[in-house]
């Protein structure tokens, strides 16, 4: 991704309010942890100019990472329509990943058409600790297709998650950074360069962070 369009990227996200700073109001995480920044890229549907330049992007990132792609997945519940606008852009099947199996039916954790051994990249909306995103790509690959790289809006680019993605030997690329973010932030005026350090730590240690 071209510097100038991650940080239109950056720019739009903080435009709409799906990334929101609050250095000195932290927010509460559902894990506990105290955080400087809010991130909900839902938002991102309602505005037809953001979710086309996004979309565009990640199919020219695809594109030129991973021309042999055969299906495009989507994470549940927050990249599913990310990955169908990209799907459809690219001319290429969809199919989306649950959390769990479901608990009726035929089970099933990936829905969709594919086949064992088809070439596959993965759309998230946001990649925190990873989680998530890791237990997709368990599901993907115990499914027996060919997991080629995972595509995501935003990352607060955590040492924990750098490194899982590392060992799961996984390519991971964004369409923005917790570093550009901050810099436009800051150019904003939205946070200062007094709170930079603190905002630094919070990415060093998110979990101690504010304690």
């Amino acid at each position: 991704m071209s510097a100038e369009s991650s940080r239109k990227i950056s720019e739009y996200l903080l435009d709409i309010e799906a990334v929101i700073l609050q250095p000195l109001q932290p927010f509460t995480w559902a894990s506990g942890w105290k955080s400087p920044i809010y991130c909900d890229n839902r938002k991102t549907l309602a505005y037809p100019e953001i979710r086309d330049f996004m979309k565009l992007a990640f199919a020219a990132q695809i594109r030129d990472r991973f021309p042999e792609v055969d299906v495009i997945a989507g994470v549940a519940t927050g990249a599913i329509a990310q990955a169908v606008l990209v799907a459809d852009i690219l001319e290429l099947p969809m199919i989306y990943i649950r959390p769990e199996p479901k608990g009726h039916g035929l089970g099933n954790q990936i829905e969709g058409a594919y086949t064992p051994g088809q070439k596959v990249v993965v759309i998230e909306d946001l990649i925190s600790t990873g989680g998530s995103s890791l237990k997709a790509i368990d599901a993907l690959r115990t499914a027996g297709v060919e997991l080629l790289g995972m595509f995501a809006i935003f990352s607060y680019g955590f040492k924990i998650a750098n490194e899982t993605f590392a060992q799961k030997n996984i390519q991971l690329h964004t369409l923005t950074d917790y570093e550009m973010m901050i810099e436009v932030a800051i150019e904003r005026g939205i946070v200062t360069t007094d709170q930079l350090e603190s905002l630094k730590e919070w990415r060093v240690a998110p979990s101690t962070w504010g304690k």
